[in-house]
């Protein structure tokens, strides 16, 4: 194996990113629109309709069940100092105007059902109960769901629903969402493709989603400090895993801290 990915690596097929001793393969997507590009992107859309052996997809699963219990038992844990991990990279304070402007700029039709998914302690959710006439706060850690919901009834906010459970909640609900807000989740995410095509079934043609990211970065501490997952994201990923939930690209907005660390705004459109 480790002889077929040296030839895929020279062949720019892939590309690797070294972590301590372990070596991280993933796919180089080309950019431009040449000849060579077109045949590798064909490449890729016909692996990805190959049909997988079900254990495969066992393996794949008991990965995702791995990574989000892990992230679940790390903000159990840390529920007392979710800010104080939280201002390690990017406080609150940092993004929130920001992703607040660019909401109140969306190309909304309507400002009826919003989601927020992952809200943290909640100071999020009193944008949206200001703006929306109902929100839905959903985050997979009943301990950070109870703060949230301590906070906005002593903010008086009495139009948001707390829902524990994780995006699969969206595969299920009935009335479809105008705007759905994921602000610094998906680094903890198991699988942030797939936040993309939950949130998507569950959202109103010309829906907008707002995604507050970190860019890709080296900084490996944060994994044992913060309980990250993944060490940010090519801002290319987000646009793909939209791309593929049926979104269109907005605005994007990119802005550096001082402690080395890069954040993403997107907005993505529904189709």
């Amino acid at each position: 194996m480790s002889h077929h990915l040296k030839v895929m690596a020279s062949a720019g097929l892939v590309t690797t990113r070294r972590e301590g001793n372990s070596i991280f393969y993933r796919r180089n997507f080309p950019s431009g629109e040449s000849a060579a590009s077109q045949l590798q992107m064909a490449l890729y859309q016909t692996t990805d309709q190959l049909q997988i052996d079900e254990s495969l997809h066992s393996r794949v699963d008991d990965i995702h069940h791995q990574r989000a219990e892990a992230s679940r038992i790390f903000f159990t844990e840390h529920a007392d100092e979710f800010q104080e991990k939280q201002d390690l990279i990017a406080g609150y304070s940092v993004y929130a105007a920001q992703v607040a402007d660019m909401l109140a700029a969306s190309p909304l039709t309507k400002r009826k059902r919003a989601l927020e998914v992952g809200p943290g302690e909640g100071l999020f959710l009193e944008v949206l109960a200001n703006t929306f006439l109902h929100v839905t706060a959903l985050d997979n850690s009943e301990s950070l769901l109870a703060t949230a919901k301590q906070f906005c009834q002593t903010q008086q906010l009495g139009n948001i629903d707390f829902i524990h459970n994780d995006t699969r909640y969206c595969r299920t609900t009935s009335e479809p969402f105008d705007c759905v807000v994921i602000n610094m989740v998906l680094h903890h995410a198991s699988s942030p493709a797939q936040i993309f095509t939950d949130v998507g079934l569950a959202m109103k043609s010309n829906g907008v989603l707002l995604v507050c990211e970190l860019c890709n970065h080296d900084q490996d501490w944060a994994r044992q400090a913060c309980g990250d997952i993944w060490l940010g994201f090519d801002p290319q990923d987000l646009g793909r895993w939209a791309n593929d939930a049926n979104f269109t690209e907005g605005q994007s907005i990119y802005f550096a801290l001082r402690n080395g660390f890069q954040i993403q705004l997107r907005q993505f459109i529904k189709e």
